[in-house]
């Protein structure tokens, strides 16, 4: 059997559709199973006792253990992103994009990725936590440093990389282990308490890695495909600017469309079959989430824009107990974009100076987009 797709030079979604018709768990020595079918993938999300996140030697808190470690860092973890924060954060997240946007406008040509997506969820994800700006950039540039190292593959540089963000998080707290809980974020996950215990250094770590390297790793993917999608969108844009309030299940559907986020890993619990194979304990499998949201046994042409789709199939956000914790906030973010752009331009087009690059495995959008905002 085929081993999974890289990445296609042009659009690499064409080769997980492929791939998905040819058989529902692809299977290579090198990464094992590869989950692509949209019934095969909920399967997994949802047996979690079959099918275990522990993937790691490495602590990654919440979504990184299985029950009952998982239950008590969720149970921890999950009110951070209740509706009352959410409520109280979307001033501050307006405030950070529309000073953004100010700059944006007076360039009339960016690029979406490098120049604004990026640099926009640094920004508005240390806000949530709390951190001063001055982190902002040393953030920024670990992030890239994160990725290269993901990329060569050297153990030894990414190990030296994610120590680097521990000191960066011992900073924090050395900062903050007088403060009063009620300080910021940061100050309050300091204080924190999971099994009547506080956070060590690793577990603080990996909870603000996922909270900031793993956010503005998405978010910025997913801006630049809605920013496509609008480009390449003219009646939509219009609809959006007169009906902001269709813009929530807009947002939902372009990403299924189109997703910010390739894959996630599993590792077998016990011996079973998955899509006519059978898997031993220890077996890994790879979750292929775009795959999933374009199979069209799950979604009845699934390369069409539909906004009054079902959104109950729609993986975006994982499904199951791990589903991800963070997206009330993602979906905040996302929003309150999207609404400001809209109201503060009157067309957004792609430059025609550059056609736009798509992102290559493991990333998933784009990498480069030019555009011109009016």
């Amino acid at each position: 059997m085929p081993a999974p797709p890289e990445a296609s030079a042009a659009d690499p979604r064409i080769e997980y559709d492929a791939l998905r018709e040819r058989c529902p768990v692809a299977w290579s020595e090198a990464r094992q199973g590869s989950v692509l079918r949209h019934a095969e993938v909920l399967r997994v999300l949802h047996e979690h006792e079959t099918f275990g996140n522990a993937v790691s030697a490495h602590p990654a808190v919440p979504n990184g253990y299985d029950p009952p470690q998982h239950t008590a860092y969720r149970r921890a973890l999950d009110p951070f992103f209740a509706p009352p924060r959410m409520q109280r954060f979307e001033p501050v997240c307006r405030d950070i994009v529309g000073a953004m946007l100010q700059q944006a406008l007076q360039l009339r040509e960016l690029d979406v990725v490098r120049e604004f997506a990026l640099p926009f969820a640094v920004r508005v994800q240390s806000a949530f936590l709390g951190w001063p700006p001055l982190i902002q950039d040393e953030l920024l540039d670990w992030l890239r440093r994160s990725r290269e190292a993901t990329r060569s593959g050297d153990r030894a540089s990414t190990a030296a990389v994610a120590q680097e963000f521990e000191r960066l998080v011992d900073r924090m707290r050395a900062a903050r282990r007088e403060s009063a809980p009620d300080q910021d974020i940061s100050a309050e996950l300091m204080h924190l308490q999971v099994d009547g215990r506080a956070l060590d250094l690793r577990e603080l770590a990996s909870v603000l890695r996922n909270w900031t390297v793993g956010e503005v790793g998405t978010i910025a993917a997913s801006i630049g495909i809605l920013v496509h999608w609008l480009a390449t969108s003219p009646d939509w844009q219009q609809r959006l600017r007169a009906q902001p309030a269709l813009l929530p299940p807009a947002i939902d559907e372009v990403l299924r469309i189109d997703g910010p986020l390739a894959a996630n890993r599993r590792i077998v619990r016990r011996a079973v079959a998955l899509g006519g194979r059978q898997f031993e304990p220890g077996d890994r499998l790879t979750i292929h989430w775009i795959a999933a949201n374009r199979d069209p046994r799950a979604f009845d042409e699934p390369d069409s824009f539909r906004i009054d789709r079902d959104p109950s199939p729609n993986l975006l956000y994982g499904a199951g107990i791990h589903v991800c914790p963070g997206a009330p906030l993602a979906r905040l973010e996302l929003r309150v974009l999207m609404e400001e752009l809209l109201a503060r331009t009157s067309a957004i087009t792609l430059a025609e100076s550059r056609p736009p690059v798509r992102a290559v495995h493991p990333d998933a959008g784009y990498a480069a987009l030019l555009v011109r905002l009016v």
